[in-house]
């Protein structure tokens, strides 16, 4: 036990200690966001909007999400990523304290619109801040420890999102959301002013290579827009078959939701590090993600008894665990021939893209087609990504054997320039 105490502690080593400030700023400014878990509760519960309606709200959500990481992408390659951080965080509390007062489904379908389009600027400034603090060596478990801190926080948020709504009422979660993101901002301010951080690792692509004509990219964003989608149904319609089907209450729903930031806390850096020194490509462990988490849906459909919900939990986060760290090392890797705000706003954009379809599709199909059908439709959806990610799978490794062969005879690529 002792070794393996100092074996995770070691899994922690040499990282830099802005990457750490940012771990902590994502972890205050993600223990408030537990509203999102309970948001299609909240809609039906407190404002008795109908599956429908919630669905259209969700979409609002994904449009608001795919803007906001477009701008700040944009954003952090013109004015740089400290000050888009900074005003997102700010911004954001203030949006997410006015929208408890908003109650109508064109008011709350324009909120929170906003509020995506403002907190989602964030994502890709704070993806370029961290290639930024981060060695080249140790980007993978930099992403890793920011994950660490969004699940910390995110399992610490459902399960006290559960107690503030048996103790007080919904309201109480859009307070708390929005005064830690002001926390977070204050703390950025302090530790990570361009003056204070140091820089680590600063790429300036000399003829930066548009996002656009990265083929591989593209079929990467295909795969992550599928792992996005199936795995959002767990943060929307799946609350709502916990609570239908296997009549589970607002703290157990924030219990199971927790125990996947729990493991993912535990767990994840020793994983990721093992698996960084294992013989797997990124492109390979990503594959391999998104299978896992297509077969929690497999398991949950072949199964009625409720503590298979636990198993689907299990596999789901364990995809998870795998598929996230790696795929955001592959953009970082890719972003390094081009501008780094544009790879990681399309990174970012193929989850907010994820919000628009999953949650509206998810909550449309339950509605119309039941609880079983939309997970067997997800199963179907999930094969579909794998494809594409074993496509990027055999797309990789053309390049590295056409990059080899270059290294071998320079004349190779002095003669396809020419």
């Amino acid at each position: 036990m002792k070794k393996l105490y100092f074996n995770y502690l070691d899994t922690f080593k040499g990282l830099s200690s802005e990457v750490w400030w940012l771990a902590l700023i994502t972890l205050i400014n993600r223990a408030g966001t537990m509203v999102i878990p309970f948001m299609s509760l909240y809609l039906r519960e407190s404002l008795h909007f109908s599956l429908k309606d919630v669905g259209w709200i969700m979409t609002c959500f994904g449009v608001g999400s795919v803007v906001g990481s477009w701008l700040g992408g944009k954003l952090a390659d013109k004015i740089g990523f400290y000050k888009v951080m900074k005003t997102s965080l700010f911004l954001t509390g203030l949006l997410f304290i006015a929208l408890q007062f908003v109650d109508t489904f064109w008011g709350f379908c324009l909120g929170i619109f906003l509020v995506m389009l403002v907190a989602d600027t964030f994502r890709p400034a704070m993806f370029v801040a961290l290639n930024t603090y981060s060695k080249p060596e140790n980007k993978t478990r930099s992403v890793t420890l920011i994950r660490l801190a969004i699940n910390l926080g995110f399992s610490a948020g459902p399960a006290v999102g559960g107690l503030i709504i048996t103790s007080m009422d919904y309201s109480g979660l859009f307070w708390v959301d929005g005064i830690t993101c002001v926390l977070a901002t204050i703390l950025l301010v302090n530790v990570l002013h361009p003056k204070k951080a140091r820089v680590l690792d600063e790429i300036k692509a000399e003829n930066p290579q548009s996002v656009f004509s990265d083929k591989a990219f593209w079929v990467f964003f295909v795969g992550m827009f599928v792992f996005g989608f199936i795995f959002l149904q767990y943060f929307s319609t799946m609350p709502i078959y916990y609570k239908d089907v296997h009549h589970l209450t607002e703290l157990e729903i924030g219990m199971l939701l927790g125990m996947n930031g729990f493991f993912i806390f535990l767990l994840e850096m020793p994983l990721i590090t093992w698996l960084e020194k294992s013989k797997y490509s990124k492109e390979f462990l990503m594959f391999f993600g998104l299978l896992l988490t297509g077969l929690s849906f497999v398991v949950i459909n072949l199964i009625g008894w409720v503590g298979i919900l636990i198993v689907g939990m299990l596999l789901m986060t364990i995809g998870e665990m795998i598929a996230f760290p790696f795929s955001n090392a592959f953009v970082m890797e890719r972003a390094k021939k081009g501008n780094q705000g544009e790879y990681m706003a399309y990174y970012s954009i193929a989850f907010s893209m994820s919000h628009i379809f999953a949650h509206n599709s998810g909550m449309q199909l339950i509605d119309n087609f039941g609880f079983n059908n939309t997970w067997n439709f997800m199963i179907v959806i999930s094969g579909i990504g794998v494809l594409f990610l074993f496509m990027l799978m055999r797309i990789i490794k053309k390049e590295k054997k056409s990059s080899f062969e270059v290294e071998i005879n320079p004349s190779i690529n002095l003669e396809k320039t020419a």
